[in-house]
């Protein structure tokens, strides 16, 4: 059976989303740091940076405003609902050292987008992030620590060689870095949430009908 994620093709199909994107992501979130202190838009707008792979798993390039659309705080009581009801779950299994609870964070980590992209409620949008995550959660993981890991030895370096040039290049990495994983959730998010396509039945579609004989 033919895997629907890996990670080179994550990070390959990533890497041009973000190369199209880039310049729209950091619009979007110099408006959200300079809208962040307005009561009741901040919910709005929060709720869709947290959401930005959806967007991009459409594969068009966006617009920075879109974080404004007024449809985001139309689910807000669905969207603290479904906060909370991972945040409960998630507590515990946390403190039984840990993997678990990391475990669980990964299987749930498309529920946002399940709930604001297809409309599902929280508790089936967690289901439904756990089904569709089953046999992708290790790839997820190695998909999004591979990048800071990436980045903590970069900036290392660049530290090593002179403090003030480990500052910028962390900074650059960062500006850059965000986008990427924003990108990389889009495509996982897309490819393990599509709607498998039935077989074609071959059988059926060249089969030719075959009418009795005269007398039969």
């Amino acid at each position: 059976m033919e895997k629907k994620i890996t990670i080179l093709g994550v990070w390959k199909e990533g890497w041009e989303i973000t190369m199209k994107n880039l310049l729209s992501i950091l619009g979007a979130v110099v408006l959200y740091v300079l809208t962040i202190w307005i009561p009741y838009l901040n919910v709005g707008t929060t709720i869709a940076m947290t959401t930005i792979p959806i967007e991009l798993s459409k594969g068009h390039v966006i617009s920075p405003l879109f974080i404004f659309d007024a449809k985001y705080r139309r689910y807000m009581g669905e969207y603290f609902m479904l906060i909370g009801l991972m945040i409960m779950a998630l507590i515990p299994a946390y403190l039984f050292l840990l993997i678990p609870g990391i475990v669980i964070s990964y299987a749930w980590s498309l529920a946002i987008y399940l709930l604001l992209d297809k409309k599902m409620a929280p508790g089936e949008a967690i289901v439904k992030s756990n089904e569709a995550t089953y046999g992708y959660k290790w790839t997820i993981f190695i998909c999004t620590l591979a990048i800071y890991v990436a980045i903590g030895v970069v900036v290392g370096i660049a530290n090593a060689i002179n403090d003030v040039f480990g500052s910028i290049v962390n900074i650059i990495l960062m500006i850059v870095a965000m986008p990427f994983i924003f990108a990389c959730y889009a495509v996982i998010y897309r490819n393990l949430t599509a709607e498998e396509q039935p077989a074609a039945n071959l059988s059926g579609s060249t089969a030719e009908t075959t009418e009795p004989a005269a007398g039969e």
